[in-house]
């Protein structure tokens, strides 16, 4: 293949998994050539710059499954990336506290991950520690970890684009470039996008939100559809921030795949408050009314979506009617700072989750990467990868290497 709009790769997705995948196959192949295509006009539009931006310990993950391993080998990777670049980040711990007894067993289960996963300095606490760590804290019993923190991961994403940019033989992280085909050849896949074509050898679909569609574009069929789940947020204001010093967390419901309303201080100083989880009716809806019929239709003519419906209505309704309404947010909020009041809080920024559902109903938990032909999809990447970016990116790019049969 000759010209100036060919590459070796072309990786779908200018979000951090994607970045983290290019910039991985740029260290081990620096000869090939690597197209990074972003639909939106800047890197780390969606879920990228839409997290709570928490370094996770990897505590919650079922010891030795790939979420555990990457998580972990991740956040170490992902210290080590922000403090080379001097990207903003601090390790400030974080707890969490039971306010139930019927919590206990859930949390025990967590501490006993900890502990198999060789997670660095977890320990049990009581009540008294807890109002040590988070004064205004309430709860029966808790765990403190401390190797958990927070990060600019936008500012990583760009930092890794820029990476992926400079090195390389004429490796390109192009913005505003929507993938809207593959025209298959024999030796070589014709990426269609608004701005024109570009020819490849292989392709790596990283498209988070819209993952399941781009394979579909490629003729691949997912067995999953991807479905959106909102999460709205709030801010203490700048007088109630002080009720909260770092990261506090409830023991999460077991039987979801969400970590419930937890308090978060974030890399600029202030504290969010969140988040949710409600369907939205539009894949990259950020606001409480945003809908796509198109989006909206996809997903609820979906079977698995009607049989997640049937499992978790009451857990469904509950959030929806928190969305809708401030004074139930504020009393989940309660649950762990029961001093913090309405006119404590200000509402901020959503996300939108990208949840893989299969059809009979069950969330996907852990990571799903699928390989057909000259495609590499990932098709389910769930928190915390972001904070298991680096690491998801080293795994891609041994299947890439393996798989396309890449040259060291």
């Amino acid at each position: 293949m000759n010209g100036r709009t060919d590459f070796d790769v072309v990786v779908v997705g200018g979000g951090i998994v994607g970045l983290a995948s290019a910039y991985k196959m740029t260290l081990s192949h620096p000869d090939i050539r690597i197209g990074v295509l972003e639909k939106e006009d800047k890197l780390a539009a969606h879920q990228t710059g839409h997290n709570s931006g928490v370094i996770h310990s990897g505590l919650y993950y079922e010891p030795g499954s790939t979420k555990a391993e990457t998580c972990i080998q991740g956040r170490h990777e992902l210290v080590a990336f922000a403090e080379k670049h001097r990207i903003p980040h601090e390790i400030c711990g974080k707890i969490i506290v039971a306010t139930r007894h019927s919590e206990l067993g859930t949390l025990e289960r967590i501490y006993q991950n900890a502990v198999e996963s060789n997670i660095e300095g977890v320990e049990k606490i009581g009540p008294d520690q807890i109002k040590e760590i988070e004064p205004f804290c309430e709860g029966i019993a808790g765990l403190r970890v401390p190797c958990a923190g927070i990060i600019d991961f936008t500012k990583v994403a760009e930092k890794l684009g820029e990476l992926v940019a400079r090195k390389g033989n004429g490796n390109q992280v192009l913005v505003s470039h929507e993938v809207v085909g593959f025209d298959k050849h024999d030796f070589y896949t014709k990426v269609v996008t608004n701005q024109g074509d570009f020819a490849a050898r292989y392709i790596i679909n990283c498209g988070g939100l819209q993952c399941d569609r781009l394979a579909r574009l490629d003729s691949v069929q997912p067995r999953m559809k991807i479905v959106p789940f909102r999460g709205d947020y709030y801010d203490l204001t700048e007088k109630a921030k002080e009720k909260v010093r770092a990261l506090i967390y409830p023991v999460p419901d077991p039987a979801l795949p969400f970590l419930g309303i937890h308090f978060t201080r974030t890399i600029e100083g202030g504290v969010e408050c969140g988040p949710n989880a409600v369907f939205s009716f539009k894949r990259e809806g950020y606001e409480k009314t945003d809908f796509s019929s198109t989006d909206a239709w996809d997903s609820l003519s979906y079977p698995g979506l009607w049989k997640l419906f049937l499992r978790y209505w009451r857990y469904g309704l509950g959030e929806y009617a928190r969305a809708f309404s401030r004074k139930l947010f504020l009393r989940q909020l309660q649950r762990l700072v029961p001093s913090v009041q309405d006119e404590d809080i200000k509402p901020r920024k959503a996300g939108v989750r990208a949840q893989a559902l299969e059809r009979n109903g069950r969330l996907i938990d852990d990571f799903r990467i699928e390989r057909q032909k000259n495609s590499i999809h990932v098709l389910n990447a769930p928190s915390p990868a972001a904070t298991a970016s680096l690491a998801i990116g080293d795994r891609i790019n041994q299947i890439a290497t393996e798989y396309f049969k890449l040259e060291d």
